[in-house]
């Protein structure tokens, strides 16, 4: 199995485990699975509004193994990310959720709501009421000199009604209104990486996750292999066109491919598939799978493009058959 060269699975959530209120056909039984073969679960969210205990509640819900302790959120790397750069104790102004919250308590700093209690830093995670006031509050914190911290900088977030605005728009209206832009603790950044490392153990993990420019990007940062699911963000054509930082280890279809053996995937062949390139644009030859023809079509764009990217032009005839 996939799975067996790794002691750690860094999943993220959206996308991967569950859509909103769903679980992703088929991820509760994989990762049961996983951890039956003795490896670690972490669940490594960008979402910074929920605290581990809720997101865990959730993940158990809906038949996903989970505690608390397994849940790593972009609201406790940005809250050690704070604890490193203020003093113990310092007064901490949070613009988000109870997640956030809770994350900046556990490293011994204070949460406020106001400038008025001349917070050391200003640190800004997702969170669904978010105000008016409070992003206002922070923007006062940041002009007095207040470092700037945000959990994450996804412009948008996978829901089961489609891609809603996510931290990294929210974002916009402080650094906007202050011209400070934030230090990022969420992926593909490295401090979440870190943090994941930190509280599981982690030797050989594979980082799972289903968006290219936080996950894998993620992971290429790291040095850590990556496997991106299609049950979210990323499409064919994300893949297809994705430059070298964006390039994962492995693609499939879901979390089943855990399961499995890998398939060699060799100049720009796999399975009964074969990809080439004829007058600049890219063919796709044979029979099979979608996920082994989308395997070889990627393994062929991106020998060609090598540091760059492919353009959508020269991938479209393949779209039809793996899209």
């Amino acid at each position: 199995m996939l799975i067996d060269g790794y002691d750690t699975l860094l999943l993220d959530l959206d996308g991967v485990v569950y859509l909103g209120d769903h679980a992703v056909p088929g991820a509760p039984e994989a990762l049961e699975v996983a951890r039956g073969r003795g490896v670690r679960l972490a669940y490594v969210t960008n979402n910074a509004s929920r605290t581990p205990a809720a997101i865990a509640g959730h993940l158990r819900r809906l038949g996903v193994p989970a505690t608390a302790d397994d849940v790593v959120s972009s609201a406790q790397a940005a809250a050690r990310l704070v604890s490193e750069r203020v003093p113990p104790g310092s007064n901490v102004l949070v613009v988000g959720g109870s997640g956030l919250r809770l994350a900046v308590r556990d490293r011994g700093l204070r949460p406020v709501t106001t400038a008025l209690d001349a917070p050391a830093a200003v640190v800004q995670g997702f969170a669904p009421g978010l105000s008016y006031g409070l992003l206002a509050e922070g923007a006062l914190a940041v002009r007095q000199g207040a470092l700037f911290v945000a959990s994450n900088g996804d412009h948008t977030m996978p829901t089961g009604r489609g891609e809603l605005p996510g931290n990294g728009s929210m974002v916009r209206v402080i650094a906007t209104a202050t011209g400070v832009e934030p230090s990022y603790a969420g992926k593909p950044d490295p401090p979440l990486h870190r943090e994941s490392v930190i509280r599981t153990g982690a030797r050989r993990p594979l980082v799972v996750g289903d968006r290219l420019d936080t996950d894998i990007e993620g992971a290429v940062n790291a040095g850590v292999d990556g496997l991106v699911v299609l049950t979210g963000v990323a499409t064919p054509l994300d893949l297809l066109t994705a430059g070298p930082r964006q390039r994962p280890t492995y693609l499939s279809e879901d979390l089943s491919a855990l399961l499995e053996p890998y398939p060699e995937v060799r100049h720009g062949g796999c399975g009964g598939w074969r990809a080439r390139w004829v007058d600049g644009v890219l063919r796709l030859e044979g029979d099979g799978s979608r996920i082994d023809g989308l395997r070889a079509a990627c393994d062929a764009a991106w020998a060609a493009a090598g540091e760059g990217r492919v353009e959508e032009d020269a991938v479209k005839h393949v779209l039809d058959r793996v899209a």
